[in-house]
């Protein structure tokens, strides 16, 4: 049994700076839902010409730069590792300034930041989680990626990777409203959906995630999905469902139950009032059940801590050397 003063010496009790950074981006979504109309009547009014949508959004004060770039980001499916891949591969393409077409006629643009040191990455672009908290004017940077990620796919100079001609197509929709609009609500219901609604954006969700992917990164050969255990019920016609199920080479089975709580609620309570059925199920059918238990609100919870760690087979926080013990765990269950 773990000792409850041991593990509540190596937890987190905090939210860490990773997990953090992932729940300010997904909270993004729905801000650029909220704003998607502002954004479509942005461009439908700068149909003068290519570049007039910079004008249009230098005018405006509903949608900042840096906004403004990350519904191109979003609508194009073109994030900070491709935009950062295409720092390096484009100044070849573009030597020139890149060559597109618009409205039947030939346009250049010249990259202002195309061979400078600075990357296209999320952070220099205000776009990530911790950027897109304040509203930044559009800047160079920020006016090269746009224009890409509007033009790009209009482009007629050799050697343009596949994913800017197929992706970089909104400025082709520039003052033809129904058309945009259609693409834009579509592409965000679709966007919604991947990001599975604002159940799977809590931070709790990305515990999981992050527990789950350590695992998968240090126990390649294993399977760990969330999923339910093999013939397993907890009734007749309900089949057991834990956090995480962990599959050794072997045939092995161990269940990981996640709990962050950096408030008190009554989510450890629920987990330990199942914590000894929930064992002696497992137990009875060759399976183990370990706990990844981390958050101040969690240790609030003294009792219900000691009836966790009671009925686990192992139990750890969510710091990163505390998960290898977990992993250490697992590699003797094969």
């Amino acid at each position: 049994m773990r000792d409850i003063q041991d593990l509540e010496n190596k937890a987190l009790k905090f939210w860490p700076q990773k997990i953090s950074d992932k729940e300010k981006n997904s909270s993004i979504i729905p801000k650029l839902i909220e704003t998607q109309d502002k954004f479509i009547s942005l461009l439908n009014i700068s149909d003068a010409n290519p570049f007039k949508w910079k004008d249009t959004l230098l005018s405006t004060k509903t949608l900042s730069g840096n906004l403004f770039l990350k519904h191109l980001i979003v609508l194009s499916d073109i994030g900070g590792e491709k935009l950062m891949r295409f720092k390096k591969e484009l100044p070849e393409v573009f030597k020139k300034g890149m060559k597109f077409i618009w409205d039947g006629k030939t346009f250049t643009y010249k990259f202002q930041t195309l061979t400078d040191k600075s990357n296209w990455n999320n952070k220099n672009l205000s776009v990530d989680g911790e950027g897109l908290i304040k509203s930044v004017d559009l800047n160079p940077i920020m006016e090269d990626v746009c224009m890409l990620l509007l033009f790009g796919g209009s482009a007629i100079n050799d050697n343009i990777p596949n994913d800017i001609t197929e992706k970089c197509i909104i400025g082709t929709m520039l003052g033809k409203t129904n058309e945009l609009e259609t693409f834009v609500k579509q592409r965000y219901i679709w966007v919604s959906r991947i990001t599975g609604g604002a159940e799977a954006n809590t931070l709790g969700q990305l515990t999981q995630n992050y527990v789950k992917e350590y695992l998968e990164a240090k126990l390649p050969d294993w399977r760990i999905n969330k999923d339910q255990l093999p013939k397993v019920s907890q009734n007749e016609r309900t089949s057991l469902s834990v956090d995480i199920v962990a599959k050794s080479p072997t045939g092995k089975f161990c269940a990981v139950e996640v709990s962050f709580q950096v408030t008190t609620n009554s989510t450890i309570e629920r987990k330990a009032g199942q914590a000894q059925a929930r064992q002696e199920l497992l137990h009875a059918n060759g399976h183990k059940i370990a706990y990844v238990i981390d958050g101040a609100g969690n240790f609030a919870r003294q009792s219900a801590l000691k009836t966790i760690c009671q009925y686990s087979d192992c139990t750890v926080s969510f710091h990163d050397s505390e998960l290898d013990t977990l992993v250490k765990f697992l590699k003797t269950l094969k």
